[in-house]
C-alpha cells in the first residue's frame, strides 16, 4: 500500500471514531470554537492553531481541512467580505464537514467555507472532477492513460482547482508532514503559486530535531501518525525559502517534544511567511536604516543591512520592509525628489549617500520630537 492509501485509511477511522494519537494538546480560542458542532471539535487532528492569523476580509485557504473546524474557525474571523476554502483529499473527512454547512452558514450569517476534494501538492487538480472522469473513462490500456494525463493536463489549465495569486492566507494544521517526501518539493511550490504577492502562510507542523531514518519512514503507522514524514527543523524552513517566500519565521516552538521516538525528537511548530511582490526592482534612490541589534543582517535574497547605515534598496525591497511584517526593525527614506527609476537591484552592502536621500521623507522612525 503507498503511503497515501495509509493516510487515507487512517483518517477515514478518524472521521468514525475520534483517533487520540493524531492529537497534539492545543489551546484553541474558546470563543472560536463555542459555534462549533461538537463532533466536528472532537474529529479534528492537529498540532497547532493557524487560524490566529486570519485576518478580516482575507481570503483563506486550509490544506487538509479534515472535519472543517480550522475552516470554520477562520471564516469567523474574515468578517463577511471574506471566505475559507478548505482542500483535503479523504472523502470521509469532506462528508464531515460539509455535513454541518448549513447549521454554520446559518450561524455565520452566510456561507463563507466551501469544502473542495484535491491533493495539496496538486492544488490545480479537481480530484472530483478527476473521479467523474474516470467513472466515464475508466483507464483499460494505455490510450486511456494518455487520454487521462491529456485531460488533467488542459483541466489544470483551464478550470485549476485553486488558480495563481488567489489567496491571501494559506494555513495548514499537521498535514504537510503527510504528502510523500517524493511530492514535498511540489507540495511547497504549489503553496507559492497560489498565495497572492504580498500574501502569507501559517503553517502548524511537525519538524524533527534529527534526520528521520529510513526504517521509520517505511512504518506506515508512524507516517500517518504524524512522525515518519516530519522534516528537520532547519529543512522545514528552507523548503518555503527554495519555493520563493520571505520574511520566514518559526513563529510558535513547542517547548516539550510531542513524542520522541529513537531518541528522535518530534514537536509542533508554526511558520510564518510572506510571499514578495512580483515586481521588478527599479531604483529611485530610496534607503533603509537597520535599527539593530544585531550587527547586520542578511535576507533570503542576499542584501546586507548594516545597523545605522543607510542601505540602498530598489522601491520592491523599501516597501517590503517599511510596510510589512518587518517594518518594526526598520527606518525607511524615500527620496525627497525621486529619479525617472532605473532597473536595479542594490548589490549586497550598497550605501546610500546622505546627499542622495537628504530631505525624503522618513518612516519608521520614533516622531515623538526632541523635546
Amino acid at each position: 500500500m503507498s503511503i497515501e492509501t495509509h493516510v487515507l485509511d487512517r483518517y477515514a477511522e478518524g472521521a468514525k471514531e475520534r483517533q487520540e494519537a493524531l492529537c497534539c494538546p492545543v489551546d484553541y480560542d474558546r470563543d472560536l470554537l463555542t459555534l462549533l458542532p461538537q463532533e466536528i471539535i472532537d474529529k479534528d487532528y492537529g498540532c497547532g492553531d493557524p487560524s490566529r492569523y486570519v485576518r478580516q476580509g482575507d481570503v483563506v485557504l486550509d490544506l487538509g481541512s479534515g472535519s472543517g473546524k480550522i475552516c470554520y474557525m477562520a471564516a469567523q474571523l474574515t468578517g463577511p467580505e471574506g471566505f475559507v476554502i478548505g482542500v483535503d483529499m479523504n472523502d470521509a473527512m469532506l462528508a464531515l464537514a460539509r455535513k454541518y454547512q448549513p447549521e454554520m452558514a446559518e450561524k455565520l450569517g452566510g456561507e463563507r467555507v466551501r469544502f473542495v476534494k484535491g491533493i495539496i501538492q496538486d492544488l490545480a487538480l479537481d480530484v472530483a472532477a478527476l473521479d467523474q472522469y474516470l467513472s466515464e473513462h475508466p483507464v483499460r490500456a494505455h490510450d486511456d492513460l494518455l487520454a487521462l494525463k491529456a485531460w488533467q493536463a488542459k483541466q489544470k489549465k483551464e478550470r485549476p482547482l485553486v488558480a495563481d495569486n488567489s489567496v491571501d492566507l494559506v494555513i495548514s494544521n499537521c498535514v504537510l508532514n503527510l504528502v510523500d517526501d517524493g511530492d514535498k518539493r511540489q507540495l511547497f511550490r504549489e503553496i507559492f503559486r497560489v498565495v497572492k504577492p504580498g500574501g502569507r502562510i501559517a503553517i502548524s507542523d511537525i519538524v524533527s530535531d534529527e534526520p528521520v531514518p529510513e526504517t521509520l519512514k517505511e512504518d506506515p503507522q508512524l507516517w500517518s501518525g504524524c512522525i515518519s514524514g516530519a522534516l528537520q527543523e532547519h529543512e522545514f524552513l528552507q523548503a518555503f525559502a527554495d519555493a520563493g517566500f520571505a520574511a520566514i519565521r518559526l513563529d510558535k516552538w513547542g517547548a516539550e517534544p510531542w513524542q520522541v521516538v529513537e531518541n528522535i525528537e518530534f514537536r509542533a511548530v508554526t511558520v510564518t511567511a510572506v510571499k514578495p511582490s512580483g515586481t521588478e526592482c527599479t531604483d529611485y534612490g530610496h534607503a533603509v536604516i537597520y535599527k539593530g541589534p544585531f550587527e547586520k543582517v542578511y535576507d533570503d535574497e542576499e542584501h546586507v543591512f548594516v545597523r545605522g547605515q543607510r542601505m540602498a534598496v530598489c522601491e520592491r525591497t523599501f516597501r517590503f520592509l517599511t510596510e510589512g511584517p518587518l517594518k518594526q526593525d526598520f527606518i525607511g527614506i524615500a527620496p525627497a525628489q525621486p529619479g525617472e527609476g532605473k532597473r536595479w537591484c542594490a548589490p549586497p552592502g550598497t550605501l546610500r549617500p546622505p546627499a542622495e536621500s537628504k530631505g525624503g521623507k522618513t518612516s519608521g522612525g520614533n516622531n515623538s520630537g526632541c523635546c
